[in-house]
């Protein structure tokens, strides 16, 4: 797979506008094992981070791939469990602000999930 098809290029350069599409490209058998149970979510998004981490993105970048893939979440994927749906719930009454805060504590919260 070629630079191109990463959110992340090789100098470290966040393109968020790839998110969309890398995320189409999750098989539905891997998204169906990441999104059956909030668990699974939150250990899938602690080791999303722990990468962002280790290549050098900064909290701001990570939460701002959290509201990118919060946002698709919200639009593309039916919620599996309780927890998701409140989430999906709050993400489509909040401003684009409390959006953006509520990436914070998605990141924060996943953090303390490992």
């Amino acid at each position: 797979m070629s630079e191109h098809n990463h959110v992340v290029n090789k100098d470290g350069e966040v393109d968020m506008a790839k998110v969309d599409d890398v995320l189409d490209r999750i098989s539905e058998g891997r998204k169906e094992g990441i999104l059956s149970d909030f668990e699974s979510f939150q250990k899938y998004l602690n080791k999303r981070i722990d990468l962002g981490k280790s290549i050098g993105l900064s909290d701001e970048q990570l939460v701002g791939m959290a509201e990118k893939i919060a946002s698709y979440l919200s639009h593309n994927e039916e919620p599996r469990n309780h927890e998701e749906k409140l989430l999906q719930e709050l993400w489509k009454v909040g401003t684009p602000e409390e959006q953006h805060g509520l990436s914070h504590l998605l990141v924060k919260l996943a953090q303390s999930s490992s």
